[in-house]
């Protein structure tokens, strides 16, 4: 495995916070993640082999490790957070955003910058503010900045030798920049540095500095520009007032998470609470198979993507608890200069309404989704909360055997992987019958008849049949390293079921989980319920088992029915020396059936098959009775 090459170097790792970095071989970076310690963390890696295919493929890929050191764990989680958004890491979790608010640019990259409104932050030298919600609001902020500090709002190349200014100054709108006898270069940056104040959100720092130009414009009698910082000061402190009375808990300023993962993706939805009401619904997404993600480990990405570029309310209540809460919460708070909870309320109102984020996040799953696939994954979801398994049973194999009276006895093993067939993992056995089958102390419980050894072949016992599929199967998967199923699937009762787990057993996997289905009153037998198991008729998990069960039956019956055509094609022809494979199938093809090439004239034989070959046969057929 690629990451054991590593081995080495993750040794010498410090055991500092930091952030870690995965390359595969083109040096493309394909995860990034952060740690608490570094060592501790990456070595983690070496063992998770085989906990689910996300991590598998991602174990297999890599190729080179570096890592950097940082302070805290939330100076790791910010870096993480700019690594992430700018290498966009196929293994990490990257959720889209369903909304595309504006922002506000500020362009300071050229000489005379300007404010513009834009739908997305570019990596072009100019400083973003926002987003803004609800979009007006950028329009607004955008005209405040002309009306306050004097922005120019023309797409004119500003070389400040237009002989006059243009009406935008006359209504004082603009300072006109574009005439260097009326506002030089130096004055509009001045300019513009308030108006970054002012997007920054910085009202304080904007306010000293408006403060002391006002005193200075008055100290010099110029009493119009003194007037003009007044007024751009009250607004700024009405703005302030505002967004400080708007950011109080009292008013139910919150957002709440609702998350929806499945096999196809995730879904979340965050409404946006201000003042008690639901203002706003933001859908985050993505069409990444969720396979070994957690939601604690989700909602953190969530969380981190979400409020890249939008404020935090004091309050965001989410349905589970989020990895690195702590540090989350520290990192919020220091960008929103104000104390941030994550809170997973447990009931009263503020629980439903998580549990109302939820149903939506469902709802839109199922829309976005393939509907078929979002039942599938329900069905799933049903299967293991009824078999109380540690998982969600992504990948199911299944057992049957077909037989008439002991001839020609074979199994089939399919494959469901998250609600879907793999037909490119079937398998089918021929029984052999000369694997031992001692019955393990659970078929003695139930009173099973107790085999030392599954007789000689014709084999006329669906127990030994079982346990033998189910023997090699998994012993041939302890040689390859897996991957191993979530759950096991027999067809058969409790019988088949003993069967099955005395072959795992004897190979030491005792741990996997298998049940039975039984035909006819369709009833899931498990090893540690003395009752079977009845779910409703239309329940999608009985309704999924019996998908299953039902391709592997009609795998099992379509290998058994070609193995009988084989014995049947099975022929004295078989006994004539010199006569091969093509040549049966052609003297059979020619003349039907064995009876048809005995009674057939040497030169009908010779047309097909050439004369040596036909004095062969003849001699054949002459020599028996």
């Amino acid at each position: 495995m690629a990451i054991h090459e590593l081995k080495e170097q993750i040794a010498r790792l410090p055991e500092q916070p930091g952030v870690y970095l995965y390359f595969n071989a083109d040096g493309d970076t394909i995860y990034v993640g952060k740690a608490r310690a570094l060592r501790d963390r990456v070595r983690n890696y070496l063992g998770a082999f085989g906990s689910d295919s996300k991590t598998d493929a991602l174990l297999n890929e890599v190729a080179r490790l570096e890592v950097i050191v940082t302070d805290s764990v939330v100076e790791a989680l910010a870096l993480e957070n700019n690594l992430i958004k700018q290498r966009a890491p196929k293994y990490n979790i990257l959720l889209r955003d369903d909304k595309n608010y504006p922002y506000l640019q500020l362009t300071t990259n050229e000489p005379f910058p300007r404010v513009l409104v834009a739908r997305r932050v570019e990596r072009d030298g100019s400083f973003y503010a926002g987003p803004f919600l609800p979009a007006t609001f950028a329009r607004k902020t955008m005209a405040l900045t002309h009306r306050l500090f004097g922005m120019r709002s023309c797409n004119e190349v500003i070389t400040g030798k237009r002989e006059r200014p243009c009406l935008e100054y006359d209504i004082k709108r603009c300072i006109a920049p574009c005439v260097d006898t009326v506002c030089g270069a130096e004055e509009y940056g001045r300019a513009v540095a308030l108006t970054q104040l002012f997007l920054e959100g910085k009202n304080d720092e904007l306010l000293n500095t408006l403060g002391a130009r006002m005193a200075d414009a008055a100290a010099g009698e110029r009493y119009e520009e003194a007037a003009q910082m007044r007024d751009a000061m009250r607004t700024v402190q009405t703005l302030h007032d505002r967004q400080q009375k708007m950011a109080t808990p009292e008013f139910g300023h919150r957002d709440v998470f609702g998350l929806k993962m499945g096999p196809a993706g995730l879904v979340i939805q965050v409404f946006q609470v201000r003042s008690g009401r639901v203002v706003e619904r933001v859908e985050l997404g993505s069409e990444q198979a969720m396979a070994g993600s957690r939601e604690g480990e989700v909602l953190e990405a969530g969380i981190q993507q979400f409020y890249e570029w939008r404020g935090a309310p004091p309050e965001i209540h989410v349905p589970a608890e989020p990895d690195e809460r702590e540090a989350l919460e520290s990192w919020l708070s220091e960008r929103a200069r104000r104390r941030v909870r994550i809170l997973v309320p447990q009931r009263g109102d503020k629980r439903g309404l998580i549990d109302l984020a939820n149903r939506n996040a469902a709802l839109v799953y199922q829309t976005r989704f393939n509907q078929t696939t979002a039942a599938q994954y329900d069905a799933l979801e049903t299967l293991q909360a009824v078999l109380a398994l540690p998982a969600i049973p992504r990948r199911i194999e299944c057992f049957d055997i077909s037989t008439i009276q002991g001839s020609e006895t074979v199994a089939s093993m399919v494959v469901c992987e998250d609600g879907r067939m793999r037909r490119g993992e079937y398998r089918k056995y021929r029984i052999r019958g000369r694997e031992p089958f001692a019955v393990s102390a659970t078929l003695e419980r139930q009173g099973t008849q107790k085999l030392q050894k599954a007789p000689d072949p014709p084999v006329n016992n669906d127990f030994a049949a079982m346990h033998e599929v189910v023997l090699r199967r998994y012993r041939k998967l302890l040689e390859q390293g897996g991957p191993f199923p979530d759950l096991i699937l027999v067809d058969g009762g409790k019988g088949q079921l003993s069967a099955a787990y005395t072959a795992l057993e004897a190979l030491g996997l005792a741990n996997l989980v298998a049940i039975g289905i039984a035909k006819k009153e369709e009833l899931l037998h498990t090893r540690d319920r003395v009752d079977p198991i009845a779910l409703a008729p239309h329940d999608p998990a009985l309704l999924l088992v019996q998908r299953i069960r039902d391709e592997a039956h009609r795998f099992a019956v379509a290998f058994h029915r070609r193995a009988r055509t084989m014995r049947d094609l099975r022929s004295e022809l078989d006994h004539v020396p010199g006569i091969g494979p093509r040549r049966r199938r052609t003297l059979l093809t020619t003349f039907g059936s064995v009876a048809g090439v005995r009674r057939a004239t040497r030169e009908e034989l010779k047309a097909v098959i050439g004369p040596k070959a036909a004095d062969l046969v003849l001699a054949f057929f002459a020599s028996r009775p």
